[in-house]
């Protein structure tokens, strides 16, 4: 099984490098990371499809503000997800959707409040094919 994400520790905060074979798949596989970092995603059950989009200046600033709006959905919405899918990314915007269901607290256990995500130590990489991005969380 290829991997698609790893958590990285960090002094203050979290974060995680996530991989991707395109930008489409790097996004969907970071905002999986993001899902597992926050709750416990992996009960989720597919029930409803959430229609997700972010603007960007580049993929870095685009990254940022497409997890941003997936923390929208887990705080403001109470929404988790377990499933990404993007449908059209460029450098300046990213449309796509995500899987879920309403928040439950007893089978969606909280597992860090993230507060939003960082731009320190933001990188995203393209290297013989394979796309990578380094994101870190302010919790």
């Amino acid at each position: 099984m290829v991997k698609v994400f790893e958590i990285l520790e960090h002094t203050a905060d979290i974060g995680f490098r996530a991989w991707g074979d395109a930008p489409a798949e790097l996004f969907a596989n970071a905002a999986l990371a993001l899902q597992s970092i926050a709750v416990e995603a992996t009960v989720v059950n597919e029930r409803f499809i959430y229609p997700i989009a972010a603007a960007g200046g580049d993929y870095e600033t685009l990254l940022v503000n497409w997890l941003n709006e997936l923390l929208y959905y887990l705080d403001g919405e109470r929404v988790v997800m377990s499933r990404f899918q993007i449908d059209q990314i460029s450098p300046e915007r990213v449309s796509g959707k995500g899987w879920g269901e309403q928040r439950d607290p007893a089978r969606h256990a909280p597992k860090l409040v993230v507060k939003g995500v960082t731009y320190h130590q933001l990188a995203i990489k393209e290297e013989e094919g394979r796309w990578s991005a380094q994101v870190f969380l302010d919790v």
